[in-house]
């Protein structure tokens, strides 16, 4: 599906949230203590960067615009989702193979939530010229 200009970068930053929930998944199958340390310390170095940054651009500009727009089940959806990944994020010093399959599975669909549903929302409702 191609993107509006507005969501391009967005939808372009999914990319690396799927490498991190990608490494999260295999070191949790694994079991192995020193594969679970060593992805749970690349999600707290990315985290920042690759994933904070995404949701204050989501929170700040998207979000707010589809709510307006009367979408506001998926704002609340997506919200609650930044929530527990955030809040996931803060246990990865601590972090097992059940926190790092959780973090896997939840970025993941996440991800695939937003492409699906709140972009294509997006585009019918703020950009309907799309």
């Amino acid at each position: 599906m191609k993107r509006h200009a507005a969501l391009l970068q967005l939808s372009r930053e999914h990319h690396h949230a799927l490498k991190l929930s990608r490494l999260a998944r295999f070191a949790s199958d694994s079991g192995h203590a020193l594969a679970i340390a060593e992805a749970a310390e690349k999600i707290i170095e990315s985290f920042p960067e690759v994933l904070e940054h995404h949701f204050e651009t989501e929170e700040k500009d998207l979000l707010p615009a589809l709510a307006a727009a009367g979408a506001s089940v998926l704002v609340e959806r997506t919200l609650a989702e930044h929530a527990e990944l955030r809040d996931l994020c803060r246990c990865m010093p601590e972090a097992d193979s059940e926190i790092l399959a959780r973090f896997a599975t939840l970025l993941h669909d996440h991800v695939r939530f937003e492409e699906r549903e709140v972009f294509e929302t997006a585009q019918r409702l703020l950009y309907p010229e799309h």
